[in-house]
Protein backbone atom coordinates (compact mmCIF):
# COMPACT_ATOMS: atom_id res chain seq x y z
CA UNK A 1 0.00 0.00 0.00
CA UNK A 2 1.15 3.55 -0.70
CA UNK A 3 0.30 6.50 1.53
CA UNK A 4 -0.56 10.04 0.43
CA UNK A 5 -0.94 13.20 2.51
CA UNK A 6 -2.59 16.49 1.51
CA UNK A 7 -3.04 19.82 3.33
CA UNK A 8 -6.43 20.33 4.99
CA UNK A 9 -7.22 23.50 6.91
CA UNK A 10 -4.35 24.04 9.34
CA UNK A 11 -3.46 20.33 9.37
CA UNK A 12 -3.25 17.41 6.91
CA UNK A 13 -5.25 14.35 5.82
CA UNK A 14 -3.80 11.00 4.80
CA UNK A 15 -5.03 7.91 2.99
CA UNK A 16 -3.57 4.63 1.73
CA UNK A 17 -3.88 3.42 -1.85
CA UNK A 18 -3.37 -0.07 -3.31
CA UNK A 19 0.06 -0.75 -4.83
CA UNK A 20 -1.48 -1.82 -8.14
CA UNK A 21 -2.75 1.73 -8.72
CA UNK A 22 0.02 3.99 -10.03
CA UNK A 23 0.07 7.31 -8.16
CA UNK A 24 1.54 10.52 -9.56
CA UNK A 25 2.08 13.63 -7.43
CA UNK A 26 1.55 16.84 -9.42
CA UNK A 27 3.05 19.80 -7.59
CA UNK A 28 4.90 23.07 -8.30
CA UNK A 29 8.65 22.97 -8.69
CA UNK A 30 10.60 23.15 -5.46
CA UNK A 31 11.61 26.74 -4.84
CA UNK A 32 13.39 27.36 -1.52
CA UNK A 33 13.14 30.83 -0.05
CA UNK A 34 16.27 32.93 0.42
CA UNK A 35 17.65 33.50 3.91
CA UNK A 36 16.43 37.11 3.92
CA UNK A 37 13.27 37.32 1.76
CA UNK A 38 12.58 40.92 2.84
CA UNK A 39 15.63 41.86 0.78
CA UNK A 40 13.77 40.69 -2.34
CA UNK A 41 11.05 43.22 -1.56
CA UNK A 42 13.56 45.98 -0.88
CA UNK A 43 15.29 45.26 -4.20
CA UNK A 44 12.01 45.30 -6.11
CA UNK A 45 11.04 48.66 -4.60
CA UNK A 46 14.49 50.06 -5.39
CA UNK A 47 14.38 48.93 -9.06
CA UNK A 48 10.73 49.29 -10.12
CA UNK A 49 9.40 48.24 -13.52
CA UNK A 50 7.60 50.31 -16.14
CA UNK A 51 9.17 53.70 -15.58
CA UNK A 52 7.30 54.60 -12.38
CA UNK A 53 8.97 55.10 -8.98
CA UNK A 54 7.55 55.87 -5.57
CA UNK A 55 9.89 58.84 -5.40
CA UNK A 56 7.85 60.37 -8.25
CA UNK A 57 5.19 60.99 -5.60
CA UNK A 58 7.32 62.90 -3.11
CA UNK A 59 5.11 65.60 -1.68
CA UNK A 60 1.90 63.57 -1.94
CA UNK A 61 -0.40 64.42 0.95
CA UNK A 62 -2.10 61.01 1.26
CA UNK A 63 -1.66 57.39 0.20
CA UNK A 64 -3.82 54.30 0.15
CA UNK A 65 -2.42 50.78 0.05
CA UNK A 66 -4.76 47.96 -0.98
CA UNK A 67 -4.08 44.69 0.84
CA UNK A 68 -5.73 41.31 0.34
CA UNK A 69 -8.39 39.98 2.69
CA UNK A 70 -8.19 36.88 4.88
CA UNK A 71 -8.62 34.49 1.93
CA UNK A 72 -5.20 35.36 0.44
CA UNK A 73 -3.16 37.47 2.89
CA UNK A 74 0.10 39.14 1.85
CA UNK A 75 3.07 38.16 4.05
CA UNK A 76 3.57 40.94 6.60
CA UNK A 77 7.30 41.20 5.87
CA UNK A 78 6.42 42.31 2.32
CA UNK A 79 4.40 45.24 3.61
CA UNK A 80 6.92 46.73 6.03
CA UNK A 81 9.47 47.94 3.41
CA UNK A 82 6.67 49.52 1.36
CA UNK A 83 5.25 51.42 4.32
CA UNK A 84 8.73 52.62 5.30
CA UNK A 85 9.25 54.00 1.79
CA UNK A 86 5.91 55.80 1.90
CA UNK A 87 6.88 57.49 5.14
CA UNK A 88 10.25 58.38 3.58
CA UNK A 89 8.32 60.35 0.96
CA UNK A 90 7.17 62.64 3.75
CA UNK A 91 3.81 60.98 4.43
CA UNK A 92 3.01 60.81 8.15
CA UNK A 93 1.47 57.52 9.32
CA UNK A 94 -1.97 59.13 9.72
CA UNK A 95 -1.92 60.03 6.00
CA UNK A 96 -1.49 56.37 4.98
CA UNK A 97 -4.59 54.15 4.78
CA UNK A 98 -4.53 50.37 4.44
CA UNK A 99 -7.65 49.34 2.51
CA UNK A 100 -8.67 45.68 2.67
CA UNK A 101 -9.73 44.62 -0.83
CA UNK A 102 -12.60 42.23 -0.24
CA UNK A 103 -14.22 42.29 -3.69
CA UNK A 104 -17.65 40.76 -3.18
CA UNK A 105 -16.58 38.95 -0.01
CA UNK A 106 -18.11 40.19 3.21
CA UNK A 107 -16.35 43.30 4.57
CA UNK A 108 -13.84 42.39 7.24
CA UNK A 109 -14.58 43.53 10.78
CA UNK A 110 -11.94 45.45 12.76
CA UNK A 111 -11.65 42.54 15.17
CA UNK A 112 -10.48 40.41 12.22
CA UNK A 113 -7.67 42.77 11.21
CA UNK A 114 -5.12 41.20 13.61
CA UNK A 115 -5.29 38.06 11.44
CA UNK A 116 -3.98 40.15 8.54
CA UNK A 117 -1.61 42.66 10.10
CA UNK A 118 0.89 42.72 12.99
CA UNK A 119 0.22 44.95 16.03
CA UNK A 120 2.83 47.56 15.05
CA UNK A 121 1.06 48.14 11.72
CA UNK A 122 -2.43 48.16 13.24
CA UNK A 123 -1.32 50.66 15.85
CA UNK A 124 0.36 52.98 13.39
CA UNK A 125 -1.92 53.22 10.33
CA UNK A 126 -5.61 53.59 9.58
CA UNK A 127 -7.09 50.27 8.39
CA UNK A 128 -10.52 50.02 6.72
CA UNK A 129 -12.38 47.35 4.77
CA UNK A 130 -14.00 47.74 1.37
CA UNK A 131 -17.74 47.13 0.95
CA UNK A 132 -18.78 46.58 -2.67
CA UNK A 133 -22.41 47.41 -1.86
CA UNK A 134 -21.82 50.71 -0.05
CA UNK A 135 -23.08 53.03 -2.81
CA UNK A 136 -22.24 56.20 -0.85
CA UNK A 137 -18.57 55.21 -0.90
CA UNK A 138 -18.30 54.29 -4.59
CA UNK A 139 -17.13 56.64 -7.34
CA UNK A 140 -17.84 56.11 -11.05
CA UNK A 141 -14.69 56.28 -13.19
CA UNK A 142 -15.99 55.46 -16.67
CA UNK A 143 -16.55 52.39 -18.84
CA UNK A 144 -14.02 49.95 -20.30
CA UNK A 145 -13.92 49.14 -24.00
CA UNK A 146 -15.62 45.83 -23.15
CA UNK A 147 -18.52 47.64 -21.49
CA UNK A 148 -17.64 47.26 -17.80
CA UNK A 149 -18.88 50.18 -15.68
CA UNK A 150 -16.06 51.06 -13.30
CA UNK A 151 -17.03 51.90 -9.71
CA UNK A 152 -14.26 52.27 -7.15
CA UNK A 153 -13.97 52.77 -3.40
CA UNK A 154 -14.05 56.48 -2.51
CA UNK A 155 -11.09 56.29 -0.11
CA UNK A 156 -9.00 54.75 -2.87
CA UNK A 157 -10.08 57.33 -5.43
CA UNK A 158 -9.41 60.32 -3.18
CA UNK A 159 -5.84 59.34 -2.21
CA UNK A 160 -3.02 61.20 -3.93
CA UNK A 161 -0.95 57.99 -4.20
CA UNK A 162 -2.74 54.72 -4.95
CA UNK A 163 -0.79 51.48 -4.38
CA UNK A 164 -1.85 47.84 -4.74
CA UNK A 165 -0.22 44.79 -3.21
CA UNK A 166 -0.78 41.07 -3.42
CA UNK A 167 0.42 37.61 -4.35
CA UNK A 168 0.97 36.66 -7.99
CA UNK A 169 -0.75 33.28 -8.49
CA UNK A 170 -2.56 31.23 -11.11
CA UNK A 171 -6.28 32.06 -11.31
CA UNK A 172 -8.91 29.76 -12.76
CA UNK A 173 -10.56 32.28 -15.10
CA UNK A 174 -8.46 35.43 -14.71
CA UNK A 175 -5.37 33.53 -15.84
CA UNK A 176 -3.29 35.02 -13.05
CA UNK A 177 -3.98 37.14 -9.99
CA UNK A 178 -1.77 40.10 -9.21
CA UNK A 179 -1.16 43.58 -10.56
CA UNK A 180 -4.25 45.74 -10.99
CA UNK A 181 -6.63 42.99 -9.87
CA UNK A 182 -6.14 43.89 -6.19
CA UNK A 183 -8.01 47.16 -6.82
CA UNK A 184 -9.86 46.46 -10.09
CA UNK A 185 -11.75 43.65 -8.32
CA UNK A 186 -10.75 44.08 -4.67
CA UNK A 187 -12.07 47.64 -4.17
CA UNK A 188 -14.62 47.79 -7.00
CA UNK A 189 -18.39 48.01 -6.81
CA UNK A 190 -20.48 44.88 -7.22
CA UNK A 191 -21.69 45.96 -10.68
CA UNK A 192 -18.09 46.26 -11.89
CA UNK A 193 -17.16 42.82 -10.57
CA UNK A 194 -20.31 41.21 -11.96
CA UNK A 195 -19.76 42.66 -15.43
CA UNK A 196 -16.10 41.66 -15.46
CA UNK A 197 -16.65 38.15 -14.13
CA UNK A 198 -19.49 37.50 -16.58
CA UNK A 199 -16.73 36.99 -19.15
CA UNK A 200 -15.53 33.88 -17.32
CA UNK A 201 -17.60 31.76 -19.74
CA UNK A 202 -15.33 32.84 -22.64
CA UNK A 203 -13.07 29.93 -23.71
CA UNK A 204 -10.00 32.17 -23.33
CA UNK A 205 -10.92 33.11 -19.74
CA UNK A 206 -8.93 30.21 -18.39
CA UNK A 207 -6.22 29.15 -16.00
CA UNK A 208 -2.74 30.34 -16.98
CA UNK A 209 -3.88 32.54 -19.91
CA UNK A 210 -2.91 36.21 -19.72
CA UNK A 211 -2.41 37.98 -23.04
CA UNK A 212 -5.65 36.82 -24.73
CA UNK A 213 -7.79 36.50 -21.61
CA UNK A 214 -10.76 38.92 -21.90
CA UNK A 215 -11.45 38.90 -18.17
CA UNK A 216 -7.85 39.67 -17.28
CA UNK A 217 -7.39 42.30 -19.98
CA UNK A 218 -10.61 43.98 -18.83
CA UNK A 219 -9.04 44.13 -15.36
CA UNK A 220 -6.01 45.93 -16.79
CA UNK A 221 -8.33 48.54 -18.30
CA UNK A 222 -10.33 48.87 -15.08
CA UNK A 223 -7.03 49.50 -13.30
CA UNK A 224 -6.11 52.27 -15.72
CA UNK A 225 -9.49 53.96 -15.23
CA UNK A 226 -9.11 53.69 -11.46
CA UNK A 227 -5.71 55.38 -11.71
CA UNK A 228 -3.55 52.81 -9.93
CA UNK A 229 -0.09 54.30 -9.56
CA UNK A 230 2.08 51.50 -8.24
CA UNK A 231 1.99 47.75 -7.57
CA UNK A 232 3.99 45.48 -5.27
CA UNK A 233 3.54 41.75 -5.87
CA UNK A 234 5.28 38.72 -4.41
CA UNK A 235 5.49 35.12 -5.58
CA UNK A 236 5.26 32.47 -2.86
CA UNK A 237 6.34 28.84 -2.73
CA UNK A 238 4.04 26.14 -1.34
CA UNK A 239 5.31 26.91 2.18
CA UNK A 240 3.95 30.47 1.69
CA UNK A 241 7.49 31.91 1.69
CA UNK A 242 8.50 34.77 -0.60
CA UNK A 243 10.72 33.61 -3.47
CA UNK A 244 10.38 36.65 -5.78
CA UNK A 245 9.10 40.22 -5.66
CA UNK A 246 8.21 42.72 -8.38
CA UNK A 247 7.20 46.37 -8.11
CA UNK A 248 6.32 49.30 -10.35
CA UNK A 249 3.68 49.92 -13.00
CA UNK A 250 0.89 47.32 -12.53
CA UNK A 251 0.91 46.08 -16.13
CA UNK A 252 4.71 45.93 -16.22
CA UNK A 253 4.65 43.91 -12.99
CA UNK A 254 2.21 41.43 -14.53
CA UNK A 255 4.09 41.12 -17.81
CA UNK A 256 7.32 40.38 -15.95
CA UNK A 257 5.70 38.25 -13.27
CA UNK A 258 3.34 35.83 -14.95
CA UNK A 259 6.10 34.07 -16.97
CA UNK A 260 7.94 33.48 -13.67
CA UNK A 261 4.80 31.96 -12.16
CA UNK A 262 4.23 29.80 -15.24
CA UNK A 263 7.72 28.31 -14.97
CA UNK A 264 7.15 27.57 -11.31
CA UNK A 265 3.64 26.13 -11.40
CA UNK A 266 3.07 24.52 -14.81
CA UNK A 267 3.51 20.75 -14.60
CA UNK A 268 3.27 18.44 -17.65
CA UNK A 269 0.90 15.48 -17.38
CA UNK A 270 1.10 12.65 -19.92
CA UNK A 271 -2.56 11.53 -19.86
CA UNK A 272 -5.80 12.05 -17.92
CA UNK A 273 -6.28 10.22 -14.62
CA UNK A 274 -9.10 7.96 -13.51
CA UNK A 275 -8.99 9.58 -10.07
CA UNK A 276 -7.61 12.96 -9.02
CA UNK A 277 -7.26 13.80 -5.33
CA UNK A 278 -7.02 17.57 -4.94
CA UNK A 279 -6.45 20.04 -2.11
CA UNK A 280 -6.37 23.84 -2.44
CA UNK A 281 -3.27 23.81 -0.24
CA UNK A 282 -4.78 24.22 3.22
CA UNK A 283 -5.70 27.37 5.15
CA UNK A 284 -6.71 29.99 4.07
CA UNK A 285 -7.26 28.58 0.58
CA UNK A 286 -9.89 26.18 1.91
CA UNK A 287 -11.50 28.58 4.39
CA UNK A 288 -14.80 28.07 2.54
CA UNK A 289 -16.11 26.31 -0.57
CA UNK A 290 -16.13 29.58 -2.51
CA UNK A 291 -12.32 29.45 -2.30
CA UNK A 292 -11.79 25.67 -2.21
CA UNK A 293 -13.69 25.15 -5.47
CA UNK A 294 -10.65 26.48 -7.32
CA UNK A 295 -8.81 23.24 -6.56
CA UNK A 296 -11.57 21.32 -8.32
CA UNK A 297 -11.19 23.57 -11.36
CA UNK A 298 -7.48 22.75 -11.52
CA UNK A 299 -8.11 19.03 -11.04
CA UNK A 300 -10.71 18.94 -13.81
CA UNK A 301 -7.97 19.67 -16.34
CA UNK A 302 -6.49 16.20 -15.81
CA UNK A 303 -9.38 13.91 -14.82
CA UNK A 304 -10.87 11.77 -17.57
CA UNK A 305 -14.51 11.96 -18.58
CA UNK A 306 -16.40 9.60 -16.29
CA UNK A 307 -13.60 9.61 -13.72
CA UNK A 308 -13.66 10.86 -10.13
CA UNK A 309 -12.29 13.92 -8.36
CA UNK A 310 -11.90 14.04 -4.57
CA UNK A 311 -11.84 17.59 -3.21
CA UNK A 312 -10.35 17.88 0.31
CA UNK A 313 -11.13 21.29 1.77
CA UNK A 314 -11.89 21.95 5.44
CA UNK A 315 -14.29 24.88 4.77
CA UNK A 316 -14.81 25.90 8.42
CA UNK A 317 -16.81 28.91 7.16
CA UNK A 318 -19.13 26.76 5.03
CA UNK A 319 -19.77 27.81 1.46
CA UNK A 320 -18.74 31.43 1.99
CA UNK A 321 -21.66 32.63 -0.15
CA UNK A 322 -25.27 32.89 0.97
CA UNK A 323 -26.36 33.79 -2.57
CA UNK A 324 -24.77 30.60 -3.93
CA UNK A 325 -26.57 28.47 -1.35
CA UNK A 326 -29.91 30.20 -1.93
CA UNK A 327 -29.62 29.88 -5.71
CA UNK A 328 -28.80 26.17 -5.74
CA UNK A 329 -31.42 25.23 -3.12
CA UNK A 330 -33.84 22.74 -4.69
CA UNK A 331 -31.71 22.09 -7.78
CA UNK A 332 -31.62 18.39 -8.58
CA UNK A 333 -28.72 17.95 -11.00
CA UNK A 334 -25.61 19.63 -12.33
CA UNK A 335 -27.17 19.59 -15.79
CA UNK A 336 -30.08 21.62 -14.44
CA UNK A 337 -27.61 24.07 -12.88
CA UNK A 338 -25.88 24.63 -16.21
CA UNK A 339 -29.20 25.08 -18.01
CA UNK A 340 -30.52 27.61 -15.50
CA UNK A 341 -27.24 29.52 -15.35
CA UNK A 342 -27.21 29.87 -19.13
CA UNK A 343 -30.78 31.28 -19.12
CA UNK A 344 -30.31 33.82 -16.33
CA UNK A 345 -28.33 37.03 -16.07
CA UNK A 346 -24.84 36.48 -14.66
CA UNK A 347 -24.60 36.91 -10.89
CA UNK A 348 -21.74 36.38 -8.48
CA UNK A 349 -22.51 33.63 -6.00
CA UNK A 350 -24.54 31.53 -8.43
CA UNK A 351 -21.45 31.52 -10.66
CA UNK A 352 -19.88 29.19 -8.10
CA UNK A 353 -22.63 26.64 -8.78
CA UNK A 354 -21.86 26.96 -12.49
CA UNK A 355 -18.13 26.42 -11.97
CA UNK A 356 -18.70 23.28 -9.91
CA UNK A 357 -21.37 21.92 -12.26
CA UNK A 358 -19.19 22.46 -15.32
CA UNK A 359 -16.68 20.00 -13.83
CA UNK A 360 -19.13 17.71 -12.06
CA UNK A 361 -21.02 16.82 -15.26
CA UNK A 362 -17.78 15.28 -16.53
CA UNK A 363 -16.58 13.53 -13.38
CA UNK A 364 -17.99 12.44 -10.06
CA UNK A 365 -17.02 14.82 -7.23
CA UNK A 366 -16.52 13.55 -3.69
CA UNK A 367 -16.11 16.29 -1.11
CA UNK A 368 -14.22 15.90 2.19
CA UNK A 369 -14.92 18.82 4.51
CA UNK A 370 -16.12 19.94 7.93
CA UNK A 371 -19.51 20.85 6.45
CA UNK A 372 -22.70 19.00 7.40
CA UNK A 373 -23.20 16.08 5.02
CA UNK A 374 -26.85 16.93 4.26
CA UNK A 375 -25.77 20.44 3.37
CA UNK A 376 -23.10 19.02 1.02
CA UNK A 377 -25.71 16.84 -0.69
CA UNK A 378 -27.95 19.89 -1.23
CA UNK A 379 -24.99 21.39 -3.09
CA UNK A 380 -25.14 18.30 -5.36
CA UNK A 381 -21.82 16.95 -4.09
CA UNK A 382 -21.07 13.54 -2.57
CA UNK A 383 -19.85 13.91 1.03
CA UNK A 384 -17.19 11.78 2.71
CA UNK A 385 -16.26 12.05 6.38
CA UNK A 386 -12.51 11.61 5.78
CA UNK A 387 -10.02 11.16 2.96
CA UNK A 388 -9.74 7.39 3.33
CA UNK A 389 -13.51 6.99 3.06
CA UNK A 390 -13.48 9.13 -0.08
CA UNK A 391 -10.67 7.08 -1.63
CA UNK A 392 -12.42 3.79 -0.83
CA UNK A 393 -15.65 5.15 -2.33
CA UNK A 394 -13.87 6.23 -5.51
CA UNK A 395 -11.88 3.01 -6.00
CA UNK A 396 -15.04 0.91 -5.75
CA UNK A 397 -16.24 2.48 -9.01
CA UNK A 398 -12.94 2.54 -10.90
CA UNK A 399 -11.20 -0.19 -12.90
CA UNK A 400 -8.35 -2.24 -11.41
CA UNK A 401 -5.04 -0.47 -11.74
CA UNK A 402 -6.73 2.93 -12.09
CA UNK A 403 -4.32 5.83 -12.65
CA UNK A 404 -4.38 8.26 -9.71
CA UNK A 405 -3.13 11.83 -9.64
CA UNK A 406 -2.65 13.90 -6.48
CA UNK A 407 -2.67 17.71 -6.43
CA UNK A 408 -1.60 18.64 -2.87
CA UNK A 409 -1.32 22.36 -3.68
CA UNK A 410 -3.83 22.63 -6.51
CA UNK A 411 -4.41 26.39 -6.33
CA UNK A 412 -0.70 26.92 -7.00
CA UNK A 413 -0.41 24.20 -9.67
CA UNK A 414 -1.29 24.36 -13.37
CA UNK A 415 -1.31 20.82 -14.78
CA UNK A 416 -0.87 20.77 -18.56
CA UNK A 417 -1.99 17.70 -20.49
CA UNK A 418 0.20 16.54 -23.34
CA UNK A 419 -1.46 17.04 -26.76
CA UNK A 420 -3.28 13.99 -28.11
CA UNK A 421 -1.57 12.07 -30.87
Amino acid sequence: MSRITVPYGKTHLSATLPDECPVEIIAPRDAPAPAHPAQLVEAALATPLGGVRLSDFAGARSAVVVISDKTRPLPALALAPLLARLEALGLPPDAITLLVGTGTHAPMRPDEFPALLPPDVLGRYRVISHDCDDAANLIHKGTTSRGTEVWVNRAFDEAALRVVTGNLNPHQFMGFSGGAKAAAIGVAGRATINQNHARMVDPLARLGEYERNPTRQDVEEIGRLMGIHFALNVILNTAKQIIAALAGDPVAVMEAGFPLVRRLVQVPVAAPFDLVITSPGGHPKDINLYQAQKALGHASLIVRDGGTAILAGACPEGTGSASYEAWIEGMTSHEAVLDRFAREEFRLGPHKAFQIARDAVRARVIFVSEMDEDRVRRLLLTPAHDLQAAVDMALADLPPGARIGVLPAANSTVPVLAPEG
